[in-house]
């Protein structure tokens, strides 16, 4: 089953954010590379960014979980935007920069704040409030009050195990028929009974984008759009190959790819991320540090081990097939 061929979106939020958003694809949550120091390493950032664009990624998004948002102070967090948007503009690539709060005063006032970086920011990514856990009725009204004020579409985040807020199909759907509410990073930890419902039967021109790395050919070959996933900064030209087989509906090679792309988004994701990912960049020389910052820890030598030899079998098989 090939995906939905509809790439682009064009849903003006109600302030007049009009544009269109190419959602499809591959986006990569950039990780926020630190120096031996302990300052953010915006050279590192800003060469990551060209190589996963240059490796076939659609977009990136910058201040994502990957990215170690909560983190970074104000400054580190306009750096870091700052730099990707610099590269997004340049590239003619994706910006979705994270942004929102729990409370929806808070995340009015962060919204507003992506203003500054237009048009290179091309969408926020915004969570479900976490924590506060208030209705459905309520997370919609919350998300209607946002895409009213947003300078940019908003890509809801619905990622239930990190929010405690679970969200069936039904207000997803509701949440997609939002103006302004362009997309959903399904991240639920399992390709479950509401993602098949939702993917059989979106708002028009509402895109979900898997969010759990290790699930997105299954999603991909039931409609999804694309993807935001982590894994992509270590095989993004194959993640990008993946998008293209099932958006062509070449079901085969999307399906062996698929399952050797699984193995090594399982890799990575053996540890809390993103530090198996910043380990595996370090040991590449991309980055000048494999360093988090607490209450995270770096990833352990045998997790960066496992998902260097699964990178490995992937580079293998492609010279293979060659």
């Amino acid at each position: 089953m090939a995906q939905d061929t509809t790439q682009d979106i064009a849903r003006p939020a109600q302030q007049g954010t009009a544009g269109t958003v190419p959602l499809h694809g591959i986006h990569v949550p950039l990780v926020t590379p630190f120096a031996p120091s302990g300052e953010v390493a915006a050279g590192a950032l800003e060469a990551l960014a060209h190589e996963v664009l240059d490796a076939g990624a659609t977009g990136i998004v910058a201040l994502g979980t990957t990215g170690e948002a909560a983190a970074l102070d104000e400054e580190e967090r306009d750096l870091v935007t700052g730099v990707c948007a610099r590269v997004c503009g340049e590239r003619g690539a994706v910006l979705t920069v994270g942004a929102g709060a729990s409370g929806t005063r808070a995340a009015e006032a962060s919204l507003a704040g992506l203003a500054r970086w237009r048009p290179q920011a091309g969408a926020a990514l915004v969570t479900v409030p976490s924590f506060v856990r208030p209705s459905a009725a309520g997370v919609l009204a919350h998300f209607e009050r946002l895409a009213a004020v947003s300078p940019v579409p908003l890509v809801v985040y619905h990622v239930p195990y990190r929010t405690g807020q679970p969200l069936d199909a039904t207000t997803l759907r509701a949440l997609g028929s939002l103006p302004g509410v362009v997309g959903v990073k399904y991240a639920v930890g399992a390709l479950d009974q509401d993602a098949v419902e939702l993917l059989g039967d979106r708002p028009a021109g509402f895109h979900v984008l898997a969010g759990d790395d290790v699930h997105v050919s299954a999603m991909l070959a039931l409609g999804a759009s694309g993807g935001i996933l982590a894994s992509a900064h270590l095989a993004t030209e194959r993640f990008a190959e993946l998008a293209a087989a099932w958006r062509a509906g070449d079901a085969v090679r999307a399906r062996t790819l698929g399952h050797a792309l699984a193995g090594l988004s399982a890799a990575t994701f053996a540890e809390p991320s993103p530090g198996v990912v910043k380990g595996v960049l370090h040991a590449q020389g991309r980055i000048p540090t494999p360093d988090v910052r607490l209450p995270l820890l770096p990833a352990s030598q045998a997790a960066v081990t496992a998902a260097l030899e699964r990178l490995d079998a992937l580079t293998r098989a492609r010279t293979g097939e060659a």
